[in-house]
């Protein structure tokens, strides 16, 4: 994974990090460990990218059918990879556990929604049930290094803020 790929990476976990955590000061019930639910939510659009370790036309080989791991990056997609992933709770802390990942998701597809692209057009979010394609706000290229930076001191702010308002 390049430097780019790095830095988009973190961008995500960090927003789901300063996400989780203004939540967790406004509901006492949230401990780390859902700020820890946020964070992987961030990441899920991204489980795409097993696409680099199995390339869709391997897969489709394996499979003897046609294969894409596209639809994982589709807010569809990723909201069953959130409903398999609050399988692994307890059933009583299931819901719980849904709505925070899927804080983590929507996190993740609005960022990538104000992405730089050539089309002027952002991807189809809500494939298959629609191909609409927001404009692109066009903020950042996914590759730029100052998302992370804006997202790292963002999160060391939220941290400070967070351990000040423990601590009063």
């Amino acid at each position: 994974m390049g430097v780019s790929a790095v830095a988009d990476v973190l961008t995500h976990v960090l927003a789901g990090y300063v996400i989780g955590t203004l939540l967790s000061m406004r509901y006492g019930w949230m401990r780390p460990v859902h700020v820890t639910l946020v964070m992987i939510g961030a990441l899920v659009p991204d489980f795409v990218k097993v696409e680099l370790l199995l390339p869709d036309p391997a897969v489709s080989f394996l499979l003897g059918s046609p294969f894409s791991w596209a639809p994982l990056h589709t807010l569809v997609g990723t909201l069953i990879v959130a409903l398999f992933g609050s399988l692994f709770v307890a059933p009583e802390l299931r819901r719980q556990a849904l709505a925070l990942i899927v804080v983590g998701v929507v996190s993740h597809h609005i960022l990538d929604i104000v992405l730089v692209t050539a089309t002027g057009y952002s991807y189809a979010v809500f494939w298959p049930i629609s191909d609409y394609r927001f404009p692109a706000a066009d903020l950042f290229l996914s590759s730029d290094r100052w998302p992370a930076l804006v997202a790292g001191v963002s999160a060391l702010v939220v941290w400070l803020l967070s351990r000040w308002s423990a601590d009063g």
